[in-house]
């Protein structure tokens, strides 16, 4: 990992533990197979490819969102839509980066 790679996972670190004392929701966005491989316990399921029509249902949350996917890749795709559409979020990253502040 590069010195500029080091501080951004500092940086998402930070923001996770941050999220997530402000009592973020965790938006799992992977496929229904991936999620039922292991997911985080309380997390919402909402594959990436449906979150434009269940946009109405995210904003109900009425919470920051802390995304997240397999790698960070898919998550990022959901922070961005999200963030367009006024939403307080941020890209988690892979599952397993989040679901260690929940152990």
């Amino acid at each position: 990992m590069g010195l500029f790679g080091m501080f951004n996972q500092k940086d998402t670190t930070k923001n996770i533990e941050e999220y997530l004392n402000k009592g973020a929701i965790v938006l799992d966005v992977r496929t229904l197979a991936e999620w039922n491989e292991g997911h985080i316990e309380g997390a919402k399921h909402i594959v990436l490819n449906t979150i434009p029509e269940n946009l109405d249902a995210i904003k109900e949350f009425q919470k920051p969102i802390i995304a997240v996917c397999k790698s960070g890749g898919r998550s990022q795709s959901a922070t961005d839509f999200l963030e367009q559409n006024g939403l307080d979020v941020i890209n988690g990253g892979p599952w397993q980066n989040v679901a260690q502040f929940l152990d």
